[in-house]
């Protein structure tokens, strides 16, 4: 085995509700998002800041890296979503390279970095990937109340 695995091929509900969107040109624009996403997320009843399985923190984390990930290995811009669907929250970030796929690299070192899709896959409910005419979307889903 090489050590390296892909993530099934699957895309969000097609009832899924935006709820934002941003998009990204480089990492220097990560701090913002992570500013913004915070907003959004604790302006929602739905969240409280005391929220014993730290959703927020992790929703906020699987952006950063899913979105570092379509910046350093994608075509630009990178355009992130927050989307609404039967009690989840869904993250949803796409670049515009159609030709790789993503990659989980459960094998590599530790010092070469790649563990993005891992942390993903870790922190979340579920992770997938589907393409569009022009753009590659890797998704992660969290529940709303923990």
């Amino acid at each position: 085995m090489s050590g390296v695995d892909r993530i099934r091929v699957s895309s969000p509900s097609p009832d899924a509700r935006a709820l934002r969107q941003w998009t990204l040109t480089s990492t220097t624009e990560l701090r913002e998002l992570r500013a913004s996403l915070h907003r959004e997320l604790t302006s929602d009843p739905a969240f409280t800041p005391d929220d014993p399985d730290d959703v927020i923190d992790r929703i906020i984390l699987v952006a950063t890296e899913l979105a570092t990930n379509a910046i350093r290995h994608g075509l630009p811009p990178t355009e992130i979503r927050l989307l609404y669907d039967a009690g989840r929250l869904i993250l949803d970030v796409a670049d515009h390279d159609l030709t790789t796929m993503p990659e989980l690299a459960s094998g590599r070192p530790l010092d070469e970095g790649g563990r993005g899709l891992l942390l993903a896959r870790s922190f979340s409910l579920d992770v997938g990937w589907y393409a569009t005419p022009d753009a590659k979307h890797i998704w992660a889903s969290f529940p709303l109340n923990g």
